[in-house]
């Protein structure tokens, strides 16, 4: 794991990992190591990959273990359309998808599916980005409760950093240095998502951006925020997140440890938004 990841064991228990990269090579050898701890938790896993799936499969074949879990299956090399919708993913059949195939993979005896996918031919135009980025918010949520995890490779020479950064917090855990902030879903009861790191006047737009990718749901009129592990967040995005709920026709609930923010949003008299302690 690089010095800049955030370590999933405090950030999230479940394995959705945004990993930008500058090289095809790379990727794949961070990918080969992902894949390789899925076989050996007994797992079934996916390498989809744009292009020719025979040279993917020559590389793992090549890695004690792979050669006879492609054999037997356990293993799968798959073309990126085989994997996911070509064109501009549509984000529910798409957890559909993948709910099948990770129902398929329980269903032969394995304790769930491991996917890595270089999606980078997936996100090149700004509605591919907004379509992906809703998908990987609820396949987030599936993979809260269901034995399913992943590994999203996005290149940064194409994509560009600002893009890259979009999809990134969206993730519970990312290689990007850059980006102070995490939207990702959260356990059942707890809230419409989960909220970490910082938020301030530099990320105000990717908050925005992130909460309409998202596209949460109130529950009784109140769109509640678990952020245990929110280290500051400013009056921008506090009111940025007041008017989301309003627009929803709710009362934003923030639930953070930080006691800073109420102080905040009673110091500016700001209405349609509630802060609770929480630990």
């Amino acid at each position: 794991m690089g010095a800049s990841m955030i370590n999933p064991r405090t950030a999230a228990p479940y394995g959705h990992v945004c990993w930008a990269y500058d090289e095809p090579a790379e990727f794949d050898r961070r990918a080969r190591r992902f894949l390789a701890e899925g076989l050996a938790a007994g797992e079934r896993v996916w390498y989809a990959v744009p292009g020719q799936p025979a040279e993917a499969a020559e590389r793992l074949a090549g890695l004690a273990g792979f050669a006879d879990a492609l054999r037997r299956g356990a293993a799968q090399v798959v073309g990126l359309d085989a994997a996911y919708q070509d064109g501009v993913v549509d984000p529910v059949a798409q957890v559909r998808r993948f709910t099948a195939a990770t129902e398929e993979a329980l269903a032969a005896g394995y304790r769930g599916l491991r996917v890595a996918a270089d999606v980078t031919p997936l996100v090149r135009t700004p509605v591919q980005v907004a379509s992906f980025a809703r998908y990987e918010h609820g396949i987030d949520r599936y993979m809260r409760l269901h034995p399913l995890s992943g590994m999203c490779g996005y290149r940064r020479a194409e994509l560009g950093d600002r893009i890259v950064a979009e999809l990134a917090c969206l993730h519970p855990v990312s290689n990007v240095p850059d980006v102070l902030f995490r939207l990702y879903a959260c356990p059942p009861g707890d809230g419409a998502a989960a909220l970490a790191g910082e938020l301030d006047t530099f990320n105000e737009e990717m908050f925005a951006t992130a909460l309409e990718h998202a596209d949460l749901s109130p529950v009784r009129g109140e769109l509640v925020m678990r952020a245990s592990d929110l280290r500051f967040i400013d009056h921008h995005c506090l009111t940025r997140l007041r008017d989301y709920a309003g627009g929803r026709d709710a009362t934003a609930v923030l639930r953070t440890p930080w006691g800073a923010a109420a102080r905040l949003v009673e110091l500016i008299g700001l209405s349609g938004i509630r802060v609770e302690a929480a630990r």
